[in-house]
This record gives C-alpha cells, sequence and structure tokens, in this order.
C-alpha cells in the first residue's frame, strides 16, 4: 500500500490510458506485458484489457467503483458484453450525448459526484448501477467533476480552487474527508495523472515531493 510515481506510454497522464478499482485494473489492449507486473503488484489488483469505443482512452471515458461500471453511449455492445462477462460488475451504457463520462462523474462506494451537464436526468441510472446515492454539482466553477474529484473508500482530493463550502459537501457525499491538492507538479485536473483505489495510487513521475506528502495525507496511506 503507498503512493508510487509511474508513467504510461512515456506520459505522466496515467489515468488517461488505465482505471483501477479494488479488484482490476483497465488496461488498453497491447499494452506492454513486461510493464503489466509492476502496475497490478502497486495496486493488487489483476489486469483487464480493453478498448472503449475501440480506442486506448480508458480514464476519461470510464466511471467505476467496486460495484459498478458505467461506459459512454458510444461503447460497443460487444465491449459492455464483455466487460459484464469478465467484471461480474453492474455495467451499462450513460444515456447520454456527452462521451467523457469518466470526466464528468466522480463516485467511491459511499457516493458519487455528478456534473451539471447532466441536469439530474440521469440520476437514478447512474445510482443503480453505482449502487451509491449522487449529488449533481460544479466545483470551482467546473463542470468537470469527475477530472478534478479522485475518491477511494479512504479519502479524496479536489481541484485547489475548490471553496470551503464545495468541501463539505464533496466529504458529506463521498463519507470520507477532502483535501484540495494538485498533482503532477501543478495540474488540477486530478484524474488525469493518477491512476487509484483503495490500497495504492500511482500517480505520474512529475508529481512533486510536496504533491505526495498531500496526497499521502489525503488518501491516509
Amino acid at each position: 500500500m503507498g503512493i508510487f510515481r509511474y508513467d504510461l506510454y512515456k506520459s505522466p497522464n496515467v489515468g488517461i490510458f488505465a482505471k483501477s478499482n479494488d479488484k482490476l485494473v483497465l488496461l488498453p489492449h497491447g499494452y506492454a506485458e513486461t510493464k503489466i507486473k509492476k502496475i497490478t503488484e502497486i495496486l493488487d489488483v489483476e489486469p483487464l484489457f480493453v478498448s472503449i469505443a475501440g480506442n486506448r482512452i480508458i480514464g476519461p471515458m470510464v466511471v467505476l467503483n467496486n460495484n459498478g461500471m458505467i461506459l459512454p453511449s458510444t461503447a460497443s455492445d460487444d465491449e459492455l458484453v464483455y466487460l459484464k462477462r469478465l467484471t461480474g460488475l453492474n455495467v451499462t451504457k450513460l444515456d447520454s450525448k456527452y462521451t467523457a463520462v469518466g470526466n464528468l462523474i466522480s463516485s467511491n462506494d459511499k457516493g458519487a459526484i455528478v456534473s451539471p451537464l447532466f441536469k439530474n436526468e440521469l440520476d437514478k441510472q447512474i445510482s443503480d448501477v453505482l449502487g451509491v446515492e449522487v449529488h449533481t454539482m460544479s466545483i470551482a466553477d467546473l463542470n468537470q467533476t469527475g477530472s478534478i474529484v479522485v475518491s477511494t473508500n479512504n479519502g479524496a482530493a479536489v481541484h485547489p480552487r475548490a471553496t470551503e463550502e464545495e468541501v463539505e459537501i464533496i466529504s458529506s457525499v463521498l463519507k470520507v474527508e477532502v483535501e484540495p491538492l494538485t498533482i503532477n507538479g501543478g495540474i488540477p485536473y486530478l484524474s488525469s495523472g493518477m491512476i487509484w483505489n483503495s490500497k495504492s495510487l500511482i500517480v505520474g513521475s512529475l508529481t512533486t515531493g510536496p504533491e505526495l506528502i498531500m496526497l499521502s495525507r489525503a488518501f491516509k496511506m
């Protein structure tokens, strides 16, 4: 258990290419086998190789907790069936024109923060799949809630410009303590630079020492 600096495809934006829960990590088809072992050992999970809507951009296109998985409407039926069969999770395609669902929904196993772009029209579908109550809000005047809130069952991080009131609401919904912080040397779009679960974090190589300290505090590691 801990926090580890690591790059995928020579990029510190590790969250673009992968997403994890406490049992599995989704990785693009064709990712180098020599590098898989380190990722799975750090996160203590099994690897699952996928494409979402036919491409290797995984993180922004998927919402994942230990109960369910949400895919964009552009995901193929074959991808949906494949993921249902191999994960055993509740898996669904979100009935929305917005495809980067991972950038718009942040969830742990206790709650979910949902972008106002959905206009509360998909709350029931999101709640049913993830098995949590949902709360709609913008953060720091931004609607990309999934990209600026990262949460495990132990703690959460949020965009550094989130107000005290927003931090309190996020904490109440996700039922964990929340810390404002950045990743990769000052980037506030946290999910782009992280692969996370309740056991460990993988962060991009540009993440600084002070950021590592803040991450350790936020996620109780």
